[in-house]
């Protein structure tokens, strides 16, 4: 079972969820029989979960329940060269399920998707590579398929990008 965001467990799921692992059996609600469960868990969180016990916001006896391998995955901007390995991948998935075809990225925008720094991570980058799949009218994924939050790093390092942005943004509004 795969557990996201589990340090923003609240405190009384963290209970429930300690003593479904330790007891490997858990009750319905509603129901009046013990179910038992033969399973392995992972978890995740970008959350600092020593930081969080010590504050008191996450139960020191579940972290250590739960982190018997750790693994620490650092974020996108910190791996750019993956970016454009999982753009690709986006891009094929997506647009299959759009039916749409696509040759790929326009130089433009793998240069607006390598200098983006990603703050929502890989889930933003996947929902980026949808919007231009279904945005997009040609063949190639074009920087004004992308949102402009990828664009306006570029519009202070190049001001004739600010112009051909807006021009593209009027148009798509008309």
């Amino acid at each position: 079972m795969f557990l996201d965001e589990v340090g923003e467990l609240t405190p009384a799921l963290q209970v429930k969820l300690l003593r479904v692992l330790q007891e490997r059996e858990f009750e319905r609600v509603g129901g009046t029989m013990t179910i038992k469960v033969d399973l392995r868990l992972i978890a995740a969180t970008n959350k600092n979960l020593e930081e969080a016990i010590e504050s008191g916001q996450f139960r020191q006896d579940l972290y250590y329940r739960l982190n018997v391998v750790s693994l620490e995955m650092p974020p996108l901007r910190e791996r750019r060269e993956d970016i454009m390995l999982l753009a690709n991948y986006f891009a094929s998935k997506y647009s299959a399920l759009c039916n749409r075809k696509l040759k790929g990225f326009s130089p433009e925008a793998r240069e607006c998707l390598t200098a983006y720094d990603w703050p929502g991570n890989v889930r933003e980058l996947e929902n980026t590579i949808e919007r231009a799949i279904v945005l997009g009218t040609t063949e190639w994924i074009l920087p004004e398929d992308l949102p402009e939050a990828l664009l306006e790093r570029e519009m202070t390092l190049d001001q004739s990008l600010t112009t051909y942005h807006q021009i593209v943004v009027q148009n798509k509004k008309q």
